[in-house]
């Protein structure tokens, strides 16, 4: 007897009777130039220890593995989508996401969060050098040509929770001169003796221990509320911890700052900046980032984020860190007038990079009267390289002398 070879068929009813259901083959609607395919091929390339060492830390494991949502994550930040729950939709909707899931379950938007938060936040910064590393053996991206340029992004925090350094500063001045006169006090009415070469908080701290020791010898309890009347010595207890609680509030304060002049209450990595694109249309300073990034062929190969809010102080920290983190260095540094300062020429040129950076008086020095009104700047004068001297327009020779920093 022959053998048949028979195939299951599924059937679904509707209102126009039974109706056969074909199974869909995703592989075929997929072109094979797809960007989907790309991206599953380039990433096959990382190595995931880490995120498969991230996902063993946190409960139970999830039903989709760590690298394919890792893929689903990356095409759909690539394709303008974020919240979990349009990612979820998208897996549920998109043939390409089906693609990259290759069957397994579709997630839903706590898995997705989960993922996210726990695990992929701490690893994205390995797994993106990886990805730049990948770009470089296929050629793509040659360490040569770094283009650097800043954007200040406003933060997720309170726009009226401003710290200032110079209000801090002074009111810690008011405060540093109300405590000599509050341990003098102490002194004349309890005979109490302060070390002065400690810091302000440390004798704040001593002044209330014997505060505390010496109402334990009278026995006394100290009252609140409506109409009870307070003793000396807990008026002088409460003036101690006031004063402690705000010396320690301005060294935290200061410890914040960072070198900045101001920060976010709730967002304390955040400085205070003013941004170009402002809806309210009154230059507001509000809580924001600077970030800086690096270009080379159309790639992101660096992303720097600062608390900085002028671009030029962060050429420097941004060039190390790429050279820390690819253990490679660029040998051409293209940057606009916003870079510009001796102090990035002098690095740059330690470091042996070829500098292109906009000078800020670029478009005055094309005009002719430049030359005309300014005849006192360096780049207008006349330079002998064999001596080393600028000669004026009167014709005499500028020698040097000394060299002078100046207080900013």
């Amino acid at each position: 007897m022959q053998k048949q070879n028979i195939t299951h068929k599924k059937y679904t009813k509707n209102t126009h009777g039974y109706q056969l259901v074909l199974p869909l083959n995703i592989e075929v609607l997929i072109p094979d130039d797809d960007s989907v395919r790309l991206l599953d091929q380039m990433l096959e390339n990382l190595n995931y220890s880490c995120l498969l060492k991230a996902n063993s830390y946190y409960g139970r494991n999830n039903c989709v593995s760590p690298i394919t949502l890792f893929k689903d994550m990356v095409y759909a930040f690539s394709q303008g989508i974020y919240s979990s729950r349009s990612i979820e939709k998208a897996c549920r909707r998109d043939i390409n996401f089906k693609w990259l899931l290759k069957g397994a379950p579709i997630p839903d938007h706590n898995t997705i969060w989960r993922f996210i938060k726990h695990r992929l936040v701490s690893n994205t910064e390995n797994l993106f050098s990886q990805f730049v590393l990948v770009l470089h053996d296929m050629e793509q991206v040659p360490f040569e040509y770094l283009f650097v340029d800043g954007t200040k992004i406003e933060a997720d925090a309170n726009r009226y929770t401003f710290v200032w350094r110079k209000a801090t500063q002074k009111n810690e001045k008011k405060l540093s001169d109300k405590i000599p006169m509050l341990f003098e006090k102490l002194k004349n009415e309890y005979g109490f003796e302060i070390d002065s070469q400690d810091k302000a908080l440390e004798r704040l701290k001593e002044a209330q221990t014997l505060l505390s020791n010496e109402k334990k010898r009278l026995g006394m309890a100290f009252v609140h509320g409506k109409g009870c009347r307070k003793t000396q010595l807990q008026r002088d207890m409460e003036k101690v911890l006031e004063f402690i609680g705000r010396q320690d509030k301005y060294n935290k304060y200061n410890s914040l700052f960072n070198g900045r002049n101001s920060f976010s209450k709730t967002d304390t990595d955040a400085t205070f900046m003013r941004l170009k694109e402002d809806h309210m249309r009154n230059a507001q300073l509000k809580p924001a980032y600077n970030v800086q990034l690096g270009i080379e062929n159309e790639y992101v190969v660096g992303i720097y984020v600062s608390g900085d809010r002028n671009d030029v102080n962060t050429l420097k920290p941004f060039i190390n860190e790429l050279e820390k983190r690819y253990l490679k260095k660029y040998s051409n540094i293209i940057a606009d007038a916003g870079y510009e300062s001796e102090e990035n020429y002098t690095f740059l040129k330690q470091n042996e990079q070829k500098t292109y950076i906009k000078p800020q008086n670029y478009e005055r020095m094309k005009k002719r009267t430049y030359k005309e009104k300014y005849p006192g700047r360096a780049e207008n004068m006349d330079y002998d390289a064999a001596k080393d001297e600028y000669i004026c327009a009167d014709g005499r020779r500028l020698i040097y002398h000394r060299l002078r920093v100046g207080m900013h």
